[in-house]
């Protein structure tokens, strides 16, 4: 096969990632992508960063066996830990998305004080401050977890009064600290963006991670000549290392995703 009809590769440690691949479906229409979430094994958050590490580097590989020529890495927890190791491991483009987000707040904020939510992991790891600061070091960064988010999301509350409520808790505090950006930390995160934009209203730029990580991938094709011949049919297929929940109808419904039957594909016990 022509490498540059070779599918795209991406993976999350479970369904969030989806948000990634609706915003690579959109902005490259004629890309193939193979998406696996770590069903068998979310959240990564709560894991060592070796763990993480292991855990990206199995589902990496996996993804490899189906010839894909590019790895987007569709999970926060995993871009802060495991990135820089995948990128020195194997051999093809390795993209996260951190750092795509991290360039585009600091791009579109206009104060220099950038708020960054996402889980308890990504934020304690620090990982959106460090890429912040290494292209601005004089922005302010506020960051905060909101830990709900993740829960309502897979519940399908993505709006309504019990919703409005949570969001107005944890992003209150970033609004009286004068943040002009806000930065979607989380792969679930877009799903609640019509709740949070509703708060927030025109005074705060959204950024959210998942676009800006599929514009990264997009210039990462251009840049290695790998994109999909105009005339290829993309398509989605979509793997799972456990059966799947009631999220993944949820997330299905809410980004309009074509993916026909998903495949399941069992880990392998590590000899």
């Amino acid at each position: 096969m022509n490498r540059r009809d070779q599918p795209i590769g991406v993976f999350d440690s479970g369904i969030g990632g989806l948000t990634v691949v609706s915003a690579l479906r959109e902005l490259l229409p004629n890309e193939r992508i193979q998406y696996l979430g770590d069903t068998a094994r979310v959240p990564y958050g709560g894991k060592s960063a070796a763990t993480v590490e292991r855990y990206s580097l199995e589902i990496t590989c996996m993804l490899l066996e189906q010839n894909c020529k590019a790895i987007v890495v569709a999970c926060n927890t995993a871009s802060a830990l495991a990135l820089t190791m995948l990128e020195r491991t194997i051999a093809v483009p390795v993209v996260g998305v951190i750092r795509p987000g991290a360039e585009a707040a600091v791009a579109a904020t206009r104060n220099r004080h950038i708020g960054v939510i996402g889980t308890r992991a990504t934020i304690r790891s620090g990982a959106y401050e460090r890429a912040i600061r290494a292209l601005d070091s004089a922005v302010q960064v506020s960051a905060r977890a909101c830990p709900l988010f993740v829960p309502l999301i897979e519940e399908g509350w993505l709006e309504g009064e019990i919703t409005d409520r949570v969001v107005r808790q944890y992003l209150q505090p970033l609004v009286e600290d004068g943040i002009d950006t806000l930065v979607l930390g989380c792969t679930h995160y877009p799903l609640l963006r019509n709740a949070i934009g509703k708060f927030l209203g025109n005074s705060v730029r959204l950024v959210d991670s998942a676009e800006n990580c599929a514009r990264a991938v997009s210039h990462l094709l251009r840049q290695e000549n790998l994109q999909a011949n105009p005339g290829t049919k993309g398509e989605l297929a979509v793997a799972l290392t456990d059966p799947p929940d009631v999220f993944l109808e949820v997330a299905r419904n809410a980004l309009r995703l074509e993916m026909g039957e998903v495949v399941l594909r069992p880990l392998v016990p590590s000899k």
